[in-house]
């Protein structure tokens, strides 16, 4: 009777270690595990005129933010409008500016605009794509958003000519 008890227990922990594990991995939207919600804001923080610059990366000259952040286009944007909101803008900040934005170092002032979005913020364009950072690059020049498919489609760093660049992802 002692060795089915101590079974039992056993068996009780090993389940219960399994299922803890298990519930570690987050809540899962559209298909795809995200994680728990991150709690970064945007890197800009919408504090000032933004600035758009090119910087070396090994994905090639990609664009920046003045601090060196990776900056990304998202696919299903098709127009200046921001399709990225809510949970999505939550693992995606949109580049916001509370000025008009400026072209840094190796950008093309012409290429740089502003969108509205939905949450009234205004969002920095280049080339007419809105911009965003993504909360997975934790320092300058991180591009470890590069090339994932989420929220349904893929997001892409951007070359100094406003393209996208799709090696690396």
């Amino acid at each position: 009777m002692k060795r089915k008890i101590t079974l039992f227990i056993a068996i009780g922990a090993i389940l219960g270690v399994a299922l803890s594990i298990a519930g570690c991995g987050g809540s899962t939207t559209g298909g795809a595990n995200y994680g728990s919600a991150p709690t970064a804001k945007a890197p800009n923080a919408a504090t000032k005129a933004a600035e758009v610059a090119v910087a070396d990366s090994p994905l090639g000259r990609i664009l920046v933010d003045a601090a060196g952040r990776t900056l990304y286009l998202f696919e299903k944007d098709t127009s200046t409008t921001s399709t990225c909101d809510a949970a999505c803008a939550t693992y995606w900040p949109p580049f916001t500016t509370t000025g008009t934005p400026l072209a840094g170092k190796g950008a093309s002032a012409g290429d740089v605009g502003t969108t509205k979005r939905a949450d009234g913020q205004t969002e920095v364009t280049y080339n007419g794509h809105p911009l965003y950072y993504y909360v997975g690059d934790s320092k300058p020049g991180d591009t470890t958003g590069q090339g994932l498919d989420l929220f349904g489609a893929e997001w892409d760093v951007l070359a100094p000519a406003g393209t996208k660049i799709e090696s690396g992802g």
